[in-house]
C-alpha cells in the first residue's frame, strides 16, 4: 500500500483526522465526505477531495500526499483543481492541502506556483514540524505514527493505544482508534505475520475488533445451526457488512472465494483490504 493510499484512508474512515491536521474544528467533518473525483474528458482523477454535503456553504478541500519528489507536483496539482472547479462553478470555496513528511520533499522550483503557495487559500503542513506525539491530539499521534521509524513506531503505537482509553477524540470510538493503529502499524511492517504484529503490540488487536467479535458470534451461531461452510459464509458477509456498510452485487461476487480460507486468514484480509483491493483480488473473471 502506498502510503498517499494509507493516508486517504485514514481520512476517509475518521474525515476528523484531516480536520484537526489543518487545525479545523473536527465538528465540521459531519458536513463532508471524503472521496476521489474524476475530471470529465480528461484522464485526471483527484484522490484526496473532501466534498461537503449538498447544499452546504462550505469550501471543497483538495489534499495531496506526497512521500516522494515530484517536480511536476504543483503543475500537476493546480492543474486537476482548477479544471475541477471551472467544471464545478457553482462550488462556494475551495482549499488545497499538500501533507509531506518534511521540507526536503518539495519541488524545488516553485516561481510560477509561488503566489498561490503563499495566498490563504493553500496550505504546505510538514509532519515532522507537527511536535513530539507524547503533546499532540491523539489524532495527529495516529498521523506521526505513520512517520515514526520502524524502531520507534512498536512503542509509539502501544502508547497510543492506551491513551485511546482515557481520552475521546470527536468523532472517533476508541474501537476505531485501535483498528487506524493496526492498520498503520501493518503498513508499517510488512514483513511481519499477524501474530507478531499482535504481539509486538502488546494485545491481539484483530479480535478485540467489535466488527470481528460480532461476525464471529453471528457466524458461529449460523455454523451451529447449517453446518460449517454456511457459518463461514455468513462470518465472511457480516465482515463485509460491518466494513462497509452493505453487501452489494460486487461485494457478494467474492464472498464465494474468501469462505475458502479460515477464518484466522480471511479476516486480516477483511479487515484491512480496501474495497478495490479486495474486489481485484478476489473477484473471479
Amino acid at each position: 500500500m502506498k502510503t498517499d493510499t494509507l493516508f486517504y484512508r485514514l481520512f476517509q474512515r475518521s474525515p476528523n483526522i484531516f480536520f484537526d491536521l489543518i487545525g479545523q474544528p473536527t465538528s465540521d467533518a459531519s458536513s463532508y465526505e471524503f472521496r476521489s473525483v474524476e475530471i470529465k474528458q480528461t484522464a485526471f482523477r483527484i484522490d484526496g477531495v473532501l466534498l461537503p454535503v449538498r447544499g452546504s456553504n462550505h469550501p471543497v478541500y483538495f489534499s495531496e500526499v506526497q512521500f516522494q519528489k515530484d517536480l511536476q507536483l504543483y503543475h500537476r496539482f493546480f492543474a486537476e483543481l482548477f479544471l475541477y472547479l471551472s467544471q464545478h462553478p457553482t462550488t462556494y470555496d475551495w482549499q488545497g492541502i499538500l501533507i509531506y513528511p518534511n521540507r526536503s520533499l518539495e519541488p524545488d522550483e516553485v516561481r510560477l506556483h509561488q503566489v498561490l503557495l503563499d495566498s490563504p487559500k493553500v496550505r504546505r503542513i510538514y509532519l515532522n514540524e507537527l511536535g513530539e506525539a507524547a503533546n499532540l491530539p491523539l489524532s495527529l499521534g495516529l498521523v506521526k505514527l505513520v512517520i515514526e521509524p520502524e524502531t520507534t513506531a512498536p512503542e509509539q503505537a502501544r502508547q497510543l493505544i492506551e491513551r485511546s482509553r482515557q481520552e475521546d477524540v470527536f468523532g472517533i470510538s476508541s474501537q476505531e482508534i485501535m483498528d487506524l493503529i493496526e492498520t498503520i502499524i501493518v503498513y508499517k511492517f510488512t514483513s511481519l505475520n499477524w501474530k507478531e504484529i499482535r504481539s509486538m503490540l502488546g494485545l491481539d488487536l484483530i479480535k478485540q475488533s467489535r466488527a470481528y467479535q460480532e461476525a464471529v458470534a453471528e457466524g458461529r451461531q449460523e455454523g451451529r445451526q447449517e453446518g460449517r461452510q454456511e457459518g463461514q459464509r455468513e462470518f465472511v458477509e457480516n465482515l463485509l457488512k460491518a466494513r462497509f456498510g452493505s453487501l452489494d452485487e460486487d461485494l457478494a461476487s467474492i464472498v464465494g472465494a474468501l469462505i475458502v480460507l479460515l477464518p484466522a486468514e480471511s479476516a486480516p484480509l477483511l479487515l484491512h483490504l480496501s474495497r478495490e483491493e479486495l474486489l481485484a483480488r478476489f473477484r473471479q473473471s
